[in-house]
């Protein structure tokens, strides 16, 4: 099995050491380098009984996968991170993007946007920023005398929060009701988000002072979080290249980038994937993986049902992208880390150590016994 693909990490990261590096064999985009995700040959038998294609149109899937090639139009790189924003918007999940500033992660959220034809909006998270700055509030109207109400940010589509530990506990829980029921309750009415509706937010690893650490309960309703790293020598130079060509990134419709599939494709594609084959033995891989998290001496936290069943979502809308109409556990070990290592919680004394929950979770996808 090869390394896990959504994770777009910096090298030489230490959990990874001695971890043999085996590519897998993935289609090339326009720019011909490899692209993770979204088409993976099949390694495993097909179960008995399991569909041996896709039973309905691949035409949403067409739609989606050609998001690569629109978005390769302004961002250079960084597919693992888009697979996994794509992948999460599929199953309506949650994204928590981590990385230092400056790797195109609000350009890359934009762009998709853009070519998915959904409406996007960015909420700049800081230590005076307000619940209510995020999801509206009743205003009086002095023309009629009349109260009303003003939709805040988090009435879109696809909601960058920006930087979200720089703002108080208050503020971070403003979200926990819109993320987990699709809805805000203002002075007791309760109104319904747009769908699709995802949340994705940031968070810069290095910078720790003035910051509020997110809750556990608020970790645990994002479906992935995401290591986005910096871009090799080659892309950086095609970076350059371009920006020195006139691109501007500020304008992603002036860069050619153009609807290439639609709400429609994404109900489509949901209600395909909601179709994908799933042995009971792999359910039971499933558990198994995630009761060992529970288990294992060096964490102190271990992952929820909750974080079971968005493994198992997760892994079906891989699945899907790859083109396979069931589940194997190929699919269920390329998604693991970033759907669950911001659910456990290491023991403080290990992690002092240099232990992560990614090098726990190496451990674990190593040890529990997988079906082939």
């Amino acid at each position: 099995m090869s390394d896990n693909p959504y994770s777009a990490e910096p090298p030489h990261r230490p959990e990874q050491a001695g971890v043999p590096q085996q590519p897998p064999t993935y289609p090339t985009d326009g720019y011909g380098s490899a692209t993770p995700g979204f088409a993976a040959p099949p390694t495993t038998a097909v179960p008995a009984g399991a569909p041996t294609a896709m039973a309905t149109s691949s035409a949403a899937r067409d739609a989606i996968l050609a998001l690569r090639q629109e978005i390769g139009k302004v961002v250079v790189g960084q597919e693992g991170t888009l697979s996994g924003l794509v992948a999460a918007l599929l199953v309506r999940g949650h994204v928590l993007l981590e990385g230092v500033p400056g790797v195109a992660k609000t350009l890359l959220v934009k762009t998709m946007a853009t070519a998915l034809n959904l409406d996007f909006k960015r909420v700049q998270f800081t230590p005076d920023l307000m619940p209510s700055d995020v999801t509206g509030q009743t205003i009086l109207d002095v023309n009629d005398g009349s109260f009303r109400f003003r939709e805040g940010p988090v009435f879109t589509n696809l909601l960058l929060a920006d930087e979200i530990n720089r703002t108080p506990p208050k503020t971070q829980a403003s979200l926990l009701e819109a993320m987990e029921e699709r809805q805000v309750s203002v002075e007791g009415q309760s109104r319904q988000l747009p769908d699709p509706f995802i949340v994705i937010a940031t968070q810069n690893p290095v910078e720790y002072e003035g910051t509020y650490p997110l809750p556990e309960a608020q970790l645990d309703r994002f479906m992935f979080k995401l290591l986005v790293g910096y871009p090799t020598a080659e892309q950086e130079v095609e970076v350059l290249s371009r920006h020195h060509h006139g691109l501007n990134p500020h304008d992603i419709a002036g860069a050619g980038v153009r609807p290439v599939a639609s709400v429609a494709d994404l109900q489509q594609a949901r209600a395909e994937i909601d179709q994908i084959h799933v042995e009971p033995v792999i359910l039971q891989y499933l558990v198994a993986l995630c009761r060992a998290t529970r288990e294992t001496p060096a964490v102190q936290l271990g992952v929820s049902p909750r974080g079971a069943a968005a493994l198992l979502h997760a892994s079906k809308a891989w699945a899907w992208l790859s083109g396979r109409p069931f589940l194997t556990a190929d699919e269920v070990k390329a998604v693991a880390k970033p759907v669950l290592r911001h659910r456990l919680l290491v023991r403080p004394e290990l992690e002092l150590e240099g232990t992560t929950p990614d090098g726990v979770l190496d451990t674990l996808l190593a040890s529990v016994p997988a079906p082939r």
